[in-house]
This record gives structure tokens, C-alpha cells and sequence, in this order.
């Protein structure tokens, strides 16, 4: 019988890695932040799936704010399957409001206000940014039981990799970081 990841352990600030065995295919080879992790759930952002065809600067045209982007107008990704009606923006803590934004780590901060939006066309933009419609989400224990399913490895989060504009290649980077060789692993289907 497996044993459950104790509640008591936050994987908040980690990488999970989808693993072959992941089924559901809204998650095949995902790399997903975790942004929180408590008693109460965890909320991930996936960091490698991007929303076809639109970039910073296209959605910032769509709601209305403009300017020049000032951070790597990259795709926007789509984070998860929660809440798909919503932004999430992702980014570096040089940008950091203590009313609208998030401590995910000493270096990362989330922010879900059109505050941060209209930063990424001003001279007071984060440094590196990524912008997710949508969020990963668990209830309490969840996410532990689909860890000891052997759904997800789970790694220390790099900045580097959160921010690459290679998207295709997070992935087998984020398991070569922990030192597997993705062509290693048994997989049913073919890279999604």
C-alpha cells in the first residue's frame, strides 16, 4: 500500500512534472508551478502550454491597455483548467504590491489585478513575467494522493525555466534538472 506525502509537507515553490502515468490529458507532460500548498489545497500555474496564437501584448489590446510591452512579450499560457475566465500574471518579486500581489518565493510573487497588467507596458514592469489564463487546482489531500499515484515528480522550481520563451522543451529540461533523461521513461503515447 502506498503511503500519502504527509498534509504537513507544502510542495508551495516547487515544480510539478507530469509523468507518463498522468491520464488526463489537460496535464500530458505538464510543468506546473505550485503556488500554494497548505492544509486547504494547492494552486499550481502549468508553465509550459500555451493558448494558441495569442501573446502578452495581443490580450493586453483585447481588455483595453496599451502601450509597448516591456517584459518578453511571450505567448500567454493557459495555466489550468480553473477559473478560465482569469488572468494570472507570474513574475519576478522587483514588482511587488503588498494589497494585490503574492509571495510565492523570495524571488516570485503572483498577481491577479489589472494593476499588474497595465505594469507590463510601464517603466514600473517586473523584470520577467508570464501571463496564464486559467489555474491548476487541488482540494486538501488531493494533490498528495496524486504525487504517491506517481502522476507527478516533483522538483525545486527554477526561475530560469519558469520564464524560458521554449515551451516544448520545459518539460525534459525540468526532469533533466533532477537528473532523468525523459527518453528513459515509459510513455504510452507519443509528445503532446
Amino acid at each position: 500500500m502506498k503511503q500519502p506525502f504527509p498534509t504537513s509537507q507544502s510542495f508551495r515553490n516547487s515544480f510539478l512534472i507530469a509523468t507518463p502515468d498522468m491520464g488526463d490529458p489537460r496535464f500530458r507532460f505538464a510543468v506546473i508551478y505550485v503556488v500554494s500548498h497548505d492544509s486547504s489545497g494547492a494552486m499550481g500555474i502549468i508553465i509550459n502550454k500555451e493558448k494558441a496564437g495569442l501573446n502578452i501584448s495581443d490580450l493586453l489590446d483585447q481588455i483595453g491597455v496599451t502601450g509597448d510591452v516591456r517584459v518578453a512579450d511571450s505567448a500567454v499560457l493557459n495555466g489550468g483548467p480553473v477559473d478560465i475566465n482569469r488572468g494570472f500574471v507570474l513574475h519576478s518579486s522587483d514588482y511587488f504590491k503588498p494589497e494585490t500581489s503574492l509571495k510565492c518565493s523570495d524571488t516570485l510573487s503572483l498577481t491577479t489585478t489589472k494593476d499588474v497588467l497595465e505594469s507590463l507596458v510601464s517603466d514600473n514592469h517586473p523584470k520577467h513575467a508570464l501571463l496564464a489564463i486559467g489555474y491548476a487546482g487541488w482540494s486538501p489531500g488531493q494533490l498528495e494522493g496524486e504525487i504517491a499515484d506517481n502522476f507527478w515528480l516533483v522538483a525545486d522550481a527554477d526561475d530560469d525555466l519558469i520564464f524560458s520563451q521554449n515551451l516544448d522543451g520545459k518539460w525534459a529540461a525540468a526532469l533533466a534538472d533532477i537528473g532523468i533523461d525523459p527518453s528513459s521513461l515509459s510513455q504510452s503515447g507519443g509528445r503532446a
